[in-house]
């Protein structure tokens, strides 16, 4: 979208607010359980071998650049990474203490049941599907960000070097590929060998994976992370070791991210209405301070000429004043030579 159209469309919507002709929603206060036949994952990391097939999978899905490294390099899981605008989904390696070897996590976006980036996103570009999916509509985004500071899992990321239409890049559960018929099933959890993850229901999810803990105890954490944090998630773990040990958050609670904010929202008219104002504004500065730049930078271009030139001038005629006496050196040399080798020759002559 156009600087000029985003202006003229946020103009209208502010005016309409401001004068009431637009009911303003901000979040509830009430809790949303999630849409009833919504879908989820469930990972289980004492399952994970760290192989990096789920990652591999979801890169060829979603047509994304290959790695620097091969799939098959599995010396990258030495660095703790996250994930990134062309890797959907990664895999890390951890150590915990006390643990009889490596644990690994597939790290991901979440889907949460109410989602902080969909609650911060003043055009709606996020939406939570029916299916438990959280996806994102690139042709209304604006570029604030917002969601990338919004999301407590730090997960959605930037197409920084893409100059002219960058988006916000984050794992969709494959909801496009499987409302298509593409895909049956996310293609990480397709693609995973030890079936540490599994795909369905998430309220039959939560079953087995509270099956598992009550039949295996000494096996798992007493948890499922992602029940309840954030208000729900519809991606679920279970973990053998603390899930802090796993680099993930225990201290999220569990209120979703709009009914923290249901209070602050109300004021979205307002902001809404003087939002172009403030665009309009920052971008005159901005345009201001270009043209400034510009001939600041147009005028030190052109001293730096000017002295460049003196100075080339200075030294031609340096050069120039050099090689006019090396050339007199060069004949008075050849002449003095010339004279020598006469004197030479006569007195050869006259002893002869």
């Amino acid at each position: 979208m156009r600087r000029r159209k985003f202006l003229a469309l946020m103009g209208a919507a502010g005016v309409g607010l401001a004068l009431g002709k637009t009911p303003a929603h901000a979040a509830s206060n009430v809790h949303f359980e999630g849409y009833p036949d919504a879908k989820a994952v469930l990972f289980d990391a004492t399952r994970c071998i760290g192989c990096r097939k789920c990652e591999e999978a979801c890169n060829k899905v979603n047509k994304l650049p290959a790695p620097a490294k091969p799939f098959t390099d599995l010396t990258v899981l030495d660095t703790e990474r996250r994930t990134s605008a062309k890797a959907h989904t990664v895999v890390n390696k951890y150590m915990p203490a006390g643990a009889k070897g490596p644990v690994f996590r597939k790290i991901q976006c979440n889907h949460c049941q109410e989602p902080a980036c969909a609650s911060a996103c003043f055009v709606r570009a996020f939406k939570k599907n029916p299916d438990g999916s959280v996806t994102y509509d690139a042709s209304v985004c604006v570029g604030c960000r917002y969601c990338i500071m919004a999301c407590p899992f730090n997960v959605p990321t930037y197409e920084y070097d893409e100059p002219l239409t960058p988006r916000v890049m984050k794992c969709t559960m494959c909801h496009p590929q499987i409302t298509a018929g593409e895909l049956s099933m996310p293609g990480c959890v397709g693609a995973c060998p030890k079936e540490a993850l599994a795909y369905g229901k998430r309220a039959d999810l939560l079953k087995i994976a509270h099956a598992r803990i009550a039949t295996f105890p000494d096996r798992y954490v007493d948890h499922v992370y992602g029940e309840r944090e954030m208000g729900g998630t519809n991606w679920l773990y279970l973990s053998g070791v603390p899930f802090k040990e796993l680099g993930m958050r225990e201290d999220l609670g569990v209120t979703s991210a709009p009914e923290m904010t249901s209070g602050a929202l109300t004021v979205v008219p307002m902001v809404a209405a003087l939002w172009p104002a403030l665009l309009g504004g920052i971008w005159a500065i901005s345009k201001s301070n270009e043209k400034t730049a510009d001939k600041e930078r147009m005028e030190a271009v052109k001293a730096a000429i000017d002295s460049n030139q003196a100075a080339n001038d200075a030294k031609l005629a340096k050069f120039r004043e050099q090689a006019e006496k090396d050339k007199a050196d060069s004949i008075e040399r050849e002449v003095k030579k010339a004279l020598e080798e006469a004197a030479a020759a006569a007195k050869e002559e006259e002893g002869a």
